[in-house]
């Protein structure tokens, strides 16, 4: 196939009506399934993948494109068409420019599906934190509470624990293995003197340590929409080199980290939002709840914080209320909700490296319109004259 014959294939019309049908197709299907699935799943399953899959048991087999390949399509397309058809000339520079404002938006959301991550910051007034937690991701953390000045913390991806096996720890004199894994579970006390009679109870009998020993693990489907979460639940033994110090149950589910000892040291182990650690911290000095008077109407949300970044010198206050966000160092601090007879405050915690494209690609859009209609018009005139 020649470079010429492949240019034709990937610029051509029907290449583009394809991917605007695939489009529709996946915003219909998608859009059906978050009433079943929750918006995160759908959003995942359809929209962040590059393939939609089959599940028949343990088997993965691709039905449709996701929303990923139908983008990465449909901007191949884009500028195959921009290099075979349009070349710079005077009266046709808006449909130049329209074109590679539509290329940059393409772009823009395919980086945007990639890099950008959403995250919350709960945070009460007098209190200070230098993190904001995932919404949906978990992870293993473990904390060494035997240094004076900080706790020193590892975490473990949900990636690496979530399979059962060994997960070695750079820089902790121990080891952990997962004995066993439970993507969603019942806990419960530990009935006696026997379950139920035909009802069987996972896990009983596998903790050693902690609090675990005397709670009761039933494995349950996992949960995927908005309004109910999954209590992730794994047995893991700590090995300190091949001796095995016990075995303790971590789950979403329960309320307090567990402590065990190596080497003279303190540790904890619990499961926990997955964190994103700054190099700066905000301090809720105050928040305002304001209703429209005589009524219980909301008029306005609004936080006073501290921010510290000692790596700038750098200490003052900043205002965050509604549709006024605080940016500051790549993130994007937003007014969210309250709780807790208005003692506490949630930032939803926006990162997004490409959030410039949007603007760049409509007003690439925008001014190739203007370009070509104004062309348009004073041809217009030019021949009325």
């Amino acid at each position: 196939m020649t470079t010429k014959v492949l240019l034709d294939i990937l610029s051509s019309v029907k290449l583009t009506l394809t991917c605007l049908g695939l489009a529709i197709a996946l915003v219909l299907v998608g859009t059906l399934a978050q009433a079943r699935m929750g918006t995160f799943a759908a959003q995942k399953e359809f929209f962040n993948s590059w393939w939609i899959y089959l599940r028949p048991g343990d088997v993965k087999i691709p039905v449709f494109p996701g929303g990923l390949s139908v983008g990465a399509a449909w901007m191949v397309n884009l500028i195959a068409a921009f290099a075979a058809r349009f070349t710079f000339q005077k009266r046709q520079a808006g449909i130049v420019i329209s074109h590679l404002g539509l290329i940059v938006l393409l772009l823009g959301q395919f980086l945007t599906q990639k890099l950008a991550h959403e995250s919350a910051m709960p945070i009460e007034v007098g209190q200070t934190l230098n993190y904001s937690q995932s919404f949906q991701d978990i992870e293993l953390a473990l904390v060494m509470t035997s240094e004076a000045r900080a706790d020193q913390v590892t975490s473990v991806p949900y990636s690496m624990f979530s399979r059962e096996g060994r997960i070695d720890l750079p820089g902790l004199p121990f080891s952990l293995v997962i004995r066993k894994f439970y993507p969603n579970a019942r806990l419960g006390m530990v009935p006696s003197p026997s379950p139920i009679p035909g009802e069987r109870v996972q896990g009983e009998g596998l903790a050693t340590q902690g609090i675990g020993t005397r709670i009761a693990v039933q494995e349950i489907p996992p949960v995927s929409s908005d309004e109910e979460a999954n209590t992730v639940t794994a047995y893991v033994d700590v090995f300190e080199g091949n001796a095995n110090r016990g075995t303790w149950l971590v789950s979403s589910g329960l309320g307090a980290p567990q402590s065990f000892h190596v080497q003279d040291r303190d540790y904890q182990i619990y499961l926990r939002p997955r964190r994103h650690y700054y190099p700066f911290s905000l301090a809720l000095k105050e928040f305002h709840h304001d209703i429209y008077p005589g009524t219980d109407i909301p008029k306005n949300f609004s936080s006073v914080v501290h921010l510290e970044n000692p790596a700038k010198n750098e200490s003052r206050d900043a205002l965050i209320y509604m549709n006024h966000p605080l940016r500051y160092e790549g993130q994007t601090f937003y007014q969210a909700s309250f709780g807790k007879g208005d003692r506490l405050s949630v930032f939803q915690v926006v990162e997004n490296p490409a959030s410039w494209t949007p603007y760049i690609g409509c007003a690439l859009v925008a001014l190739g319109l203007v370009i070509e209609f104004l062309s348009h018009l004073l041809e217009f005139v030019r021949k009325r004259s």
